[in-house]
């Protein structure tokens, strides 16, 4: 698992609550599913953030948000293939 080595912290792509003794929450899930099922993680997670961009008051974080997901998508796909 990759460790977090940087102190900046941003509410798209290093969430501070989403680490813990510098362990970030994406690589321990990752680390918990077959590559399958991580790829549809990902993909669910992208979906989640474009369905509710328009009912939230941050519309441009959650666009972020999807996008983080869906280019973390493509890099799982450019490994495999």
């Amino acid at each position: 698992m990759k460790k977090l080595t940087t102190s900046k912290f941003d509410d798209v792509n290093y969430p501070q609550h989403y680490n813990e003794g510098g362990i970030e929450a994406i690589d321990a899930i990752k680390a918990s599913m077959s590559s399958l099922e991580f790829k549809g993680y990902l993909k669910g997670n992208a979906l989640k953030y474009m369905w509710r961009y328009t009912y939230k008051d941050k519309p441009v974080e959650d666009l972020r948000k999807a996008k983080w997901y869906l280019e973390k998508l493509i890099e799982s796909n450019e490994n495999t293939s």
